[in-house]
C-alpha cells in the first residue's frame, strides 16, 4: 500500500512539473464572424479571398472591404524560471562535506551480519530440581 502511494505521488508530481513548464499557442482565423480554421502550435490556414458570398454573409460585411478576415492568437506561456541545481553552486569543501556525510549516513543503517549461535542445533540439558524446595523441607 505504501509503495503504491509513493508511485502515484511520484507520477503526479512529474505530471505537475511537465504541465507547469509546457507552453502552447492556439491560432484562430476568422472571416467575418465565422471561424474558418483553428491550429495548435502552428499558423492557421487562411480562407479563400475569392470566396463567394451568400446573401446573409453580404449583409454581415461588405465585399469591397479587404479587412474582413482576422487572426486571433491565444498563447499560454509556461514557467521558464526553474530552480538551479544547488550542488553546482557549492564550493569544493562543501561538496566534500556533503559527499562524506551522505556516505556515512547511508552506511549508518547498513545491516548487521547474522550472529552465529554455536549451540543452535543442540537440545538443552535436563533441568536439575532441588528436592528440598520441592518437599518444602528446610534446615533451621
Amino acid at each position: 500500500m505504501n509503495t503504491l502511494f509513493h508511485k502515484i505521488l511520484a507520477c503526479t508530481m512529474a505530471l505537475v512539473v511537465v504541465l507547469s513548464t509546457m507552453s502552447f499557442t492556439v491560432n484562430m482565423h476568422y472571416c467575418g464572424n465565422t471561424l474558418v480554421d483553428v491550429a495548435l502550435n502552428q499558423s492557421a490556414k487562411t480562407c479563400n479571398t475569392n470566396m463567394s458570398f451568400t446573401a446573409d454573409a453580404a449583409l454581415q460585411f461588405n465585399k469591397k472591404t479587404k479587412g474582413c478576415c482576422s487572426d486571433h492568437n491565444i498563447t499560454v506561456a509556461g514557467q521558464d524560471e526553474l530552480k538551479q541545481n544547488t550542488l553546482e553552486q557549492l564550493t569544493y569543501n562543501q561538496q566534500v562535506f556533503v559527499a562524506t556525510f551522505m556516505y556515512a549516513y547511508v552506511n549508518l543503517f547498513e545491516g548487521l551480519p547474522e550472529q552465529i549461535i554455536p549451540f543452535k542445533d543442540y537440545t538443552p540439558p535436563l533441568l536439575v530440581t532441588d528436592i528440598n524446595v520441592i518437599n518444602e523441607t528446610f534446615l533451621i
